[in-house]
């Protein structure tokens, strides 16, 4: 069944939520369903496993549906679940995704926000049980923009730049308490998600602040993380000593939104005015739109494609077309020409001279009655 004999049944709540954005593309553009059957059969899983005060936990056993990790956050281990709801309800016109974001959303907001950062919590009590901030949790502005919450997607972004100010990085862990890099976690490996979001704010808000953001985080790569073989993984923010490596996701993904951040122009950020036709085996397609959505590794993919190409744009344009061989237009010529003897109904005068006329009117006459 293509599972190693010995393969653990654990696995992290974003192990289980990251399939629809991909998984529901292929099987709209392939025909073949089952892909997207059971992307959402995992989500609506992970959605009944919440807790009673809503919240999931960290790493669950997919076998028993019980929580092996029960700290919940923003940030490792589960962030892209809660990015797959608003993309995939987004891509796939979903409401009942978006329901399941923005009752999250409350639950996250009540139990975990402090002063526009996210904690740790317990995921059945909402005490909490880690006060820091992750660099990978600077996704959530940019989730935050597509929903429309600019105002708390602005307060949390200028919380991270504060951070990156102090360092000229963000750490792995920011303990916000003391107001420090975690000792143990004090790296920056290059991570995307704070340009991320850059994007989207500034794409939503045409604020120049968030490019002057976005030269800090260019600044400080090109300053100290710049090698002559590549860009390294900074070892620890405090003194911005290296390490020999380099990430992957620094050039599909850091790099990729630093240059959309600062290409306004380009085919992506297209606000609708614009698009492409072209044909094909389902009928005729309008993509290039701008209807973009990014997959968690930054992997563009075009909605507006995904459904214009896809079997249920086929069975739509045959149901308009059976609808149109079916429209019977002489029946409507005749009453078309029908209605033209019909004049409006006209106002009734409020004035005393019209008292106890009656109130209904002959629609084709237009004449009001009198009582007798």
């Amino acid at each position: 069944n293509g599972v190693p004999p010995g393969e653990t049944s654990v696995t992290c709540t974003a192990g289980v939520g990251t399939f629809v954005v991909e998984f529901a593309a292929l099987s709209r553009l392939t025909g073949n369903p089952v892909f997207e059957q059971v992307a959402l059969r995992a989500l609506r899983a992970l959605w009944k496993t919440r807790t009673s005060i809503g919240l999931v936990g960290n790493h669950i056993d997919v076998q028993l549906g019980s929580w092996t990790a029960t700290d919940s956050g923003i940030g490792a281990g589960v962030d892209s679940y809660y990015e797959y709801l608003v993309k995939g309800a987004i891509m796939l016109q979903m409401p009942e995704l978006m329901h399941m974001f923005k009752e999250y959303e409350k639950t996250i907001s009540k139990y975990m926000k402090r002063d526009d950062w996210y904690f740790w919590v317990e995921n059945s009590s909402g005490k909490v049980t880690m006060p820091v901030f992750q660099s990978l949790e600077a996704f959530w502005p940019g989730l935050l923009t597509l929903i429309g919450d600019l105002e708390n997607a602005r307060k949390s972004l200028y919380n991270y730049h504060q951070v990156w100010r102090e360092y000229g990085f963000t750490p792995e862990f920011y303990e916000v308490v003391h107001g420090r890099a975690h000792p143990k976690r004090d790296g920056y490996p290059l991570r995307p998600e704070l340009v991320e979001s850059l994007v989207y704010l500034y794409q939503a808000t045409k604020d120049p602040h968030f490019l002057e953001i976005g030269v800090d985080i260019l600044e400080s790569i090109m300053h100290s993380a710049k090698t002559e073989c590549g860009y390294a993984t900074i070892k620890k923010v405090g003194d911005h000593t290296l390490e020999d490596r380099m990430e992957s996701f620094f050039l599909a993904e850091t790099t990729k939104y630093l240059y959309l951040l600062f290409t306004p122009d380009h085919f992506i950020h297209n606000n609708g005015s614009s698009a492409s036709i072209i044909q094909t085996s389902s009928g005729e397609c309008v993509i290039d739109t701008g209807a973009y959505v990014f997959n968690t590794e930054a992997h563009p993919i075009d909605a507006a494609a995904v459904h214009c190409c896809s079997a249920d744009k086929a069975a739509e344009d045959r149901a308009l077309q059976d609808f149109a061989e079916e429209l019977d237009l002489s029946r409507l010529i005749l009453d078309e020409q029908r209605d033209e003897f019909v004049r409006p109904l006209r106002p009734i005068e409020s004035n005393e001279d019209n008292a106890g006329i009656d109130s209904q009117s002959s629609y084709c006459t237009g004449q009001k009655q009198r009582r007798t």
